[in-house]
Formats: structure tokens, sequence, C-alpha cells
């Protein structure tokens, strides 16, 4: 039976399923409209675009690391509300995700979402993410993910506050023992912690120094405006010094440092040195839950209120 479009037409309003999974539902049902439903149904997707319009803002990171600690992924699953995010189901879900785009070759999210759901090879990744959405009943989102891998070396990885933050640590290492992982997750901790930008300075664009240091050179003739070339010079480096000791990881101070002065960078090479070891923090990833995003504030009881058409 051929489907028209007055067909798929019906079928969206009903089930308020996307017009190109309804044109799919209906032509693997030869038009059948009550068997399209259950088809629909049974892949998740009836219901779930009228949840796709709420904010997901909420939700975990997730990190999944090879046996051999070479390879890792970090990935961000969101829902609308902390509550859901803690629910057992999801956060089952969201390692599911993880332990797929750890073995995926998808060169970004699209081609990922596209990719077969290992758990049902019956649902594309997109499909599967409908069935939980319609399961769970919440709007939720496979945001973004990030795998790194190595060599010579492994990959640390953190999780803080059962998910609200996710850190990847590479490290380069010629000796890999309990020590040297402790200082890997130290590391991983350090930038869960103080939020770095960079892994190093030399990861800063050149573009940005040279703005900064205009930017700061006339904020400096301002406080100093009789003072020489050098002493500006000298007052601006001061301050980009300071600056990308607060952006850069291995710049920064370590959080656990007894002095209170020691970098991370020192911290790091104090640990290589007493295993005789060569070690290098290649890059980090950290990834924080609706980072960017806005988040809905709603009156609990307003909502409540709403709900039962006070």
């Amino acid at each position: 039976m051929a489907v028209t479009a007055a067909m798929v037409k019906e079928l969206r309003e009903m089930t308020g399923a996307g017009m190109m999974d309804c044109k799919k539902a209906l032509a693997a049902t030869d038009g059948d409209m009550d068997k399209a439903v259950e088809y629909l149904r049974e892949k998740g997707l009836a219901g779930v675009t009228k949840k796709a319009g709420r904010i997901a803002a909420e939700g975990m990171v997730v990190t999944a690391l090879s046996e051999d600690e070479k390879n890792a992924v970090v990935v961000e699953v969101n829902a609308e509300t902390d509550f859901v995010a803690k629910n057992e189901v999801f956060r089952t879900y969201a390692a599911n995700v993880a332990a797929q785009a750890l073995k995926s070759n998808a060169a970004n999210i699209d081609e990922f979402m596209a990719e077969t759901w290992e758990k049902d090879p019956s649902l594309t990744v997109k499909e599967a993410l409908a069935l939980q959405i319609s399961i769970i009943g919440e709007n939720m989102n496979i945001r973004r993910y990030e795998k790194v891998a190595v060599e010579n070396g492994f990959v640390s990885s953190y999780i803080h506050a059962g998910g609200k933050i996710g850190v990847l640590v590479v490290v380069e290492a010629d000796v890999i023992n309990d020590s040297v992982k402790e200082m890997a997750k130290n590391v991983a901790m350090q930038a869960a912690a103080l939020k770095p930008l960079y892994t190093s300075r030399d990861e800063v664009d050149a573009d940005y120094i040279a703005k900064e240091k205009e930017i700061l050179t006339v904020a400096a003739k301002n406080e100093k405006p009789d003072a020489n070339d050098k002493i500006i010079e000298g007052m601006v480096m001061g301050r980009i010094n300071k600056e990308l000791k607060e952006i850069c990881l291995l710049d920064q101070v370590y959080v656990k440092a007894e002095d209170g002065k020691q970098s991370v960078a020192k911290y790091v090479e104090s640990v290589a040195k007493a295993n005789e070891s060569n070690i290098r923090i290649v890059k980090f990833v950290r990834f924080e839950t609706g980072e960017g995003m806005a988040k809905k504030e709603e009156n609990f009881a307003e909502e409540v209120a709403k709900q039962m058409g006070m």
C-alpha cells in the first residue's frame, strides 16, 4: 500500500512522532495505522517530539576506559531534572552510551547517533535514546563526547559529585605503577576543582596573548602614566603570567602542595624523579554537566497546581 502525505500527517498527530519516523513506520507496516502506532511505541518514538522542546540541562558525565587504559572516552548525557539524573535506569543508560562511544569510529555526534545500538541491534543509537525518553518521561540528549588515546602511557579518569564533572588525563610514562597512577588521579582532581582552560602555555593561542598584552598595556599606562616602557612591560608580563597560572593546568598551584607554592608541573616532576620515570601530562578533557546551557527554573508549587488543573 502506498504511503500518502495525509497518512503521515494523521499518524504524526496521533503520536507526536517525527515526520520521517511516521513515514518509516507506515512503510514498515504496509500502511496499517494501528500497527504503525505500535511500531512507533516499540521504537520509543511516540510522544518524543512533544518532549523535545524541553530543556535538558541536568544529567551526568560518564567516562569509559579500555582494559589497558590506553583509550578512553568522556560523555555527557542530559535529562531535564536532577531527580532523573540520579535514577538508576538513567545512569545505566548513560554508562551504556559511554561504553558504545569508546568502541565507536564515528567522526561526529551525528554519525554516532546513526550507529546500530549495541544493546539492541534493531535500533540505532538515536532510536534507543528515543525509547529511553519514552520510558523515563523526560527529554534527554546525548550532548557530546570526546575520545583520547595514548601509546606509551595511560589515561586516568575522575568523576566528581556523582557525575556532575568528569575528567580524563592523558599521561605519557615509561614507568606505570600505583604511585604514578595516584599522581594522575590527583592531577585529574585538580582539573575538576580549578577548571583550567589549557594543559600548558604551549596551547594558548598567540593571538590571545597579543590581545591581552594590548589591553593590559593600556590599563598599565592609565594606572601609571609617568612610568617608562620597561616598567610598563614588567607590569604587563607580570599580569599575563598570573593569568596563565590560573588557566593552564600545569602552571596552577597544586592544591595539595604542602608549601602552597608548588605548581602542578613541579608536582609531576617530583613524582617522575621518585619513580625514575619520564612523565608528561599530554592533555586533559573536562566536561561539566549543563556547561554553557540555559537551565529552566520552575516553581514546584506552581508546577503541581498546573498539573492538577488548579
